[in-house]
């Protein structure tokens, strides 16, 4: 991101603040739609108490299906409003609808209700993905720093070049990480192993519009695990990080890089070497204890390639090259235990990773799948019981940007095949423990949102839907399918402003359209599917450098002293779609799009 962190602590408030006054009557659904038997309620909002019944109209027929009654919500206000919700969960038909107040005649968007709500679009996730890619672009159709990089930190001298070209940019910045590319690659690849059936072959290994035989999915996995063996050139060696905040001068098309390290405009980027200890080429320096939570993600993505590779596309040569990584970084995680920060340059903003147990549970089950193994499912069940609930923020009120990654422990859910009845019910327990906990936030306010509003809280929003998806996998208890759908219809717009928390999904007039990134900014181009950073809390926002908004601020009403998000260039905190918490929704995304 274009500023990557600032340290904050807080506890979730949902106190009143004024508002100038109104008697307009808002309505905020999922505007992506609703599955039949889902729960489907809607909330309705006004700074005067609302009297009149809503009514549920099928835009098809012009019938009224249901007439209901708002319920008026007893938590304390978003802002000075009065709260309710619509219930219309009943009605199961297949077809497209819309809520209307019964005598205001003040109507909601159109919505549908069916089967094929999110059929196909993990693949607009896919679509995102492509445009972040560094090297050749298909998107772009254009080819970029292809001098990625001269060493840093490294056993080699300083400013030794080594080829890392390729990867993802990070998001609206043209920064490169393993800390977030290693969880994206794995993250799309399990989901790959978890719905092999439900992606699409419309591309080519280099994102053009050209069908190879290969699932989409795994030709983007693929890019992400080429560059990750460039970042690994020998069993004992680990990059980590591409160039760093000397990117953030403004807005730049890729090929066309004007940033300054050193070797002169659009040449090469410094690349970082993990060396388990704290850097930095200034006075702001990471922290670091190790490299595990690098190491250990990567060793999971490359034994799920090895697998993937080897049984299902046949190749067995690409399969032997990924478990051999995998075992090489597996054991460099054994060995240097602990965790990698991502660097800064002039600016105090870090990716702030420090947990490392959770991913080398990740990397131990994922090995035992692939090579039988015992000593791995032994070390598995070791770091699980390190790891539990201590690396998720799913347990507390809060947490500084990026220090609980991932955002879901995706181990536990891995392990979980692979132990006895017991160890299952443990595992299960440290999923449940998070969901509890989350949702006695969500019982503060009425939109029953149960993440706190960091830096990047719809990463959060993506990983405790998967948290819940996965659990009910793991133990086949459905209590909290309510809990999800409201989780999920927050991103889709049943939220204060009334937007989806994706590009262009459903359409680009019900979502993030103002788009911090240099590609909307100076080509207007527009892509649909990332998943933009997400609300913040009001002194987050307030205290971050170089923000400011470029238009006048469309959500001024609804913004309260606590919480705020815009559609605006100016906000990286809020509106800068990334290019992990993209990769981390397709998991759900692929859960929901049906067979």
């Amino acid at each position: 991101m274009l500023s990557l962190l600032i340290s904050f602590l807080t506890v979730l408030s949902w106190a009143s603040t004024p508002f100038e006054a109104s008697g307009e009557v808002y309505i905020r659904l999922n505007k992506m739609g609703y599955l039949p038997e889902e729960e489907k309620i809607g909330v309705v909002f006004s700074k005067t108490p609302i009297k009149e019944k809503f009514i549920l109209i099928n835009e098809g027929t012009g019938e009224t299906v249901l007439t209901i009654k708002p319920q008026r919500d007893k938590t304390d206000a978003w802002g000075d409003f009065y709260y309710y919700t619509v219930d219309f969960s009943e009605v199961q038909q297949e077809g497209v609808y819309f809520l209307r107040s019964k005598n205001t005649v003040i109507q909601s968007s159109s919505f549908q209700i069916g089967e094929k709500v999110y059929a196909h679009q993990q693949e607009t996730l896919l679509a995102f993905m492509r445009q972040q890619r560094c090297g050749y672009n298909s998107t772009l159709d254009m080819v970029c720093h292809q001098r990625d990089g001269r060493t840093f930190f490294g056993p080699m001298p300083d400013s030794t070049y080594i080829d890392v070209s390729g990867g993802w940019h990070d998001a609206g910045d043209q920064l490169k990480y393993l800390i977030t590319s290693s969880y994206a690659t794995a993250h799309m690849l399990l989901a790959y192993e978890m719905y092999p059936d439900r992606f699409e072959d419309q591309f080519n290994a280099l994102g053009q519009p050209s069908k190879n035989g290969i699932p989409d999915v795994l030709d983007e996995a693929k890019w992400g695990l080429d560059w990750m063996l460039k970042m690994h050139p020998q069993p004992d060696q680990l990059f980590h990080q591409v160039a760093d905040d000397r990117d953030h001068k403004g807005y730049k098309i890729p090929d066309q890089d004007n940033s300054e390290y050193g070797w002169g405009a659009n040449s090469y980027r410094p690349v970082y070497f993990a060396t388990g200890e704290s850097q930095g080429l200034q006075k702001y320096k990471s922290e670091a204890t190790g490299v595990a939570n690098l190491a250990g993600r990567s060793a999971a993505a490359f034994a799920l390639a090895a697998r993937i590779w080897k049984n299902d596309l046949k190749d067995t040569l690409f399969a032997a090259t990924c478990r051999k990584a995998a075992l090489s970084l597996y054991a460099l995680g054994r060995k240097m235990e602990g965790y990698q920060q991502g660097n800064s340059y002039s600016a105090p903003y870090r990716y702030n990773e420090s947990t490392w147990a959770d991913d080398m549970e990740w990397g131990a089950a994922e090995l035992f799948k692939t090579t039988h193994e015992n000593k791995y499912l032994d070390q598995a069940k070791s770091y699980a019981l390190i790891s539990n609930t201590a690396d998720s923020w799913t347990v507390a009120d809060s947490a500084d940007h990026y220090r609980l990654y991932p955002f879901i422990n995706l181990g536990h859910y891995v392990l979980h095949g692979l132990v006895d009845d017991d160890f299952k019910s443990k595992l299960e327990n440290y999923y449940l423990q998070g969901i509890q906990y989350t949702m006695g936030r969500a019982k503060m306010n009425p939109f029953e949102v149960g993440v706190p509003f960091i830096w990047c809280s719809n990463n959060l929003m993506t990983g405790l839907i998967t948290q819940i998806i996965l659990y009910e996998k793991m133990s086949g208890d459905q209590q909290f399918n309510a809990y999800l759908s409201s989780q999920k219809d927050w991103l889709f717009g049943r939220n204060p402003w009334g937007t989806t928390m994706f590009t262009g999904m459903p359409d680009w007039e019900s979502s993030p359209k103002d788009v911090h990134t240099s590609l909307y900014v100076l080509l207007g181009l527009k892509v649909p599917g990332g998943l933009v950073d997400g609300p913040v809390y009001a002194s987050i926002y307030n205290n971050l450098i170089g923000l400011h908004l470029e238009n006048k601020d469309e959500f001024a009403a609804f913004q309260n002293a606590h919480v705020v998000y815009h559609d605006d260039v100016g906000d990286y905190s809020t509106n800068e779609p990334t290019m992990d918490g993209t990769a981390g929704a397709i998991l759900m995304m692929t859960h929901w799009s049906g067979d």
